[in-house]
């Protein structure tokens, strides 16, 4: 796996502010974020998980993370892919700060 570049370092720094709306956790301290690549195009593709399958804020969360790579000077575009795999445990993905938010104490 490469390393991430300054400019895809960027887009994840603009999209740790979108916050999960149920559980106020930025969606990158809860580990929702699998992957962000810039291409020459200048088009960010994300990956990215949610808490669960149902998870209603699904669209919402989609959205606003596509807006928030865009922000980026570069970002002509982006385009968010939904994934389940591997499966979000956030006793594995979340950060520490998150962890404790939630209440997962090892």
């Amino acid at each position: 796996m490469n390393e991430p570049t300054e400019k895809e370092r960027e887009i994840f720094e603009s999209i740790s502010k979108v916050e999960d709306p149920e559980l106020h956790i930025s969606i990158t301290e809860l580990g929702l974020i699998y992957d962000v690549k810039l291409n020459e195009e200048g088009i960010a593709n994300i990956k990215m998980t949610l808490t669960s399958m149902g998870c209603p804020a699904g669209p919402f969360l989609k959205s606003e993370t596509e807006l928030a790579a865009m922000r980026i000077d570069g970002v002509n575009s982006a385009s968010v892919e939904i994934v389940w795999t591997p499966k979000w445990d956030p006793k594995l993905m979340a950060s520490e700060d998150a962890k404790s938010m939630l209440g997962i104490y090892d």
